[in-house]
């Protein structure tokens, strides 16, 4: 019985061309000594540049994703291999995270680690099993390599069951998919619900993506009796 865990539009995108000239691309690109189309957009740096993107609010925000993944593969329920992991980010790309990855908790190593993807595609350990991979890929398509047996996406806009009815389904159902939004404000879009079998909310309130994996992982592991 396994579990599949998607953070979706993921606010994670390398710097598109149209602001790639911006000076405060530039000024951080020097200061990195790379070429301003090879780094990853992040508000912290490039926020005057990202004025003139369109959802800009939705965009530029590696920190979710970094925050949310070390919830993800620091667990037992991954450590058993029990959680499969992938990131759907806001331009349609798809990272797979394979089996024991230590991602670093550092958030500087960890975008200098996906810069390396993004350009490599593919990381692998020293025995050259392949740890992240990088594809082209809608999130329909992702579903459809997957093929869970049922969708739950969890939202502020869903039905107020909680976590303890999310984990219940995980231990009565193979393959179920908890789907998470990795963007910083807004809501799914519509393709995306479409995707989903029901959408649950959590909690009253708007959590973080991380606190919010972390609660229904936990979750998840109490009620399939993992420690």
């Amino acid at each position: 019985m396994g579990i599949i865990l998607i953070i979706v539009e993921s606010a994670l995108e390398l710097i598109p061309e149209s602001i790639s000239r911006h000076n405060a691309v530039l000024r951080h690109a020097r200061s990195r000594g790379k070429e301003p189309t090879n780094m990853i957009l992040d508000r912290s740096y490039h926020h005057g540049a990202m004025l003139k993107l369109k959802d800009s609010g939705k965009r530029g925000r590696p920190d979710i994703l970094h925050f949310t993944l070390l919830e993800a593969t620091t667990i037992p329920l991954y450590f058993k291999s029990m959680l499969d992991v992938y990131v759907h980010t806001v331009d349609d790309k798809v990272i797979e995270v394979g089996k024991n990855v230590r991602l670093p908790k550092n958030y500087n190593r960890f975008i200098g680690l996906i810069e390396d993807l993004y350009s490599k595609k593919v990381i692998t350990n020293r025995q050259g099993y392949p740890l992240l991979v990088l594809r082209e890929s809608t999130l329909d398509s992702l579903m459809d390599r997957v093929k869970p047996s049922i969708v739950i996406g969890l939202s502020r806009r869903g039905a107020p069951k909680g976590t303890e009815y999310v984990a219940g389904i995980t231990t009565s159902r193979n393959d179920v998919c908890i789907v998470i939004g990795g963007f910083p404000r807004g809501t799914f879009r519509e393709s995306t619900v479409r995707l989903f079998t029901e959408m649950v909310s959590i909690s009253d309130y708007s959590l973080e993506a991380h606190v919010v994996a972390a609660r229904v992982l936990y979750e998840v592991e109490k009620a399939m009796g993992i420690w």
